[in-house]
């Protein structure tokens, strides 16, 4: 067992997901301290959840949560060829049996339970809600990947094409991946601590990749009217990876009634982190404060079932 904190238990496990692949599990919580609820940790593409989401997974153990994160398959400690996604359907599969297994045990099938997506991690978490509209007691979305940008995205001819050849030679890396960190994150200390992250992948899109994503994007767009679980949507407003039109999209076209659409002026992609600390505690006060009040109603609503 590791130690991430004086005051936080950290934990890993390897699991083995239905096609045999090792998938790297972790958990943070507060030492000695009944967690009030389950976080889960959907990671964004090339990232992962050990190293990279340990500062918000630590602010959310401290806030008495306990939280889980797992590598998707092809993704930091799990097993797989590096930075590619097969079937974002099976990634998808792989967060819920993981997930759901957690929430079932005896200590955990009375705590509400929360999602977590940051980036493609947004969709992620998304598509677990659309996958059981009921099970989930609310999401965080953090410049959440929902729709694509009319100028991103590529020509139906281009998409014809893509699909043939991924028939043939999905695992080719022939999709050029521009260095996103420069335009992500703003503190030039935390920039060094992406790319020094060994366990983050920064290389090419593997052509199914790059399919996949599309494919989960095009889903989620789609189906954007039939979220129905609270949330609470949050965009810096100098991203230049996700326009905040997006999630303005997600806010607008979602049929949930407890909906929540924040935008961060001034700040870039990944401001959970990535920016000035004062900036970073402003968003996480936000974070814990939509947290608190759902964690108390679902407890009554609970309660109040039986």
């Amino acid at each position: 067992m590791a130690q991430v904190d004086d005051n936080i238990e950290y934990e890993e496990e390897f699991i083995e997901n239905q096609r045999g692949a090792r998938l790297f599990t972790c958990r943070f919580v507060q030492r000695d301290v009944e967690p009030k609820a389950l976080i889960f940790l959907c990671h964004g593409y090339g990232s992962e959840c050990s190293i990279a989401l340990r500062d918000t997974a630590t602010r959310l153990a401290k806030a008495g949560y306990a939280v889980h994160g797992v590598d998707y398959e092809g993704h930091g400690k799990s097993s797989g060829l590096r930075g590619y996604i097969s079937s974002f359907d099976d990634l998808v599969n792989d967060c819920s049996d993981c997930f759901t297994s957690v929430c079932e045990r005896q200590e955990n099938k009375k705590k509400p339970r929360f999602l977590f997506g940051a980036s493609m991690g947004g969709a992620v978490a998304l598509l677990l809600h659309l996958k059981a509209p009921s099970y989930w007691s609310g999401a965080l979305l953090v410049s959440p990947m929902c729709k694509i940008d009319g100028k991103m995205k590529p020509h139906p001819l281009v998409i014809s094409v893509l699909k043939k050849l991924c028939r043939i030679i999905p695992t080719w890396k022939m999709i050029p991946a521009k260095d996103m960190i420069d335009i992500a994150v703003k503190d030039p200390e935390k920039r060094q601590e992406v790319r020094s992250n060994p366990y983050n992948y920064r290389g090419n899109l593997h052509l199914g990749t790059g399919n996949e994503l599309l494919k989960g994007s095009l889903d989620i767009e789609r189906n954007l009217h039939q979220v129905s679980l609270p949330f609470l949507v949050m965009h810096g407003g100098d991203d230049k990876i996700f326009d905040p039109s997006s999630s303005e999209l997600l806010y607008k076209s979602a049929s949930s009634t407890d909906k929540t659409f924040t935008v961060y002026d001034g700040l870039w992609h990944a401001f959970t982190f990535g920016e000035a600390p004062e900036r970073v505690e402003l968003v996480f006060s936000d974070i814990v404060a939509w947290l608190e009040q759902r964690t108390v109603k679902t407890a009554v609503a609970q309660e109040a079932s039986g």
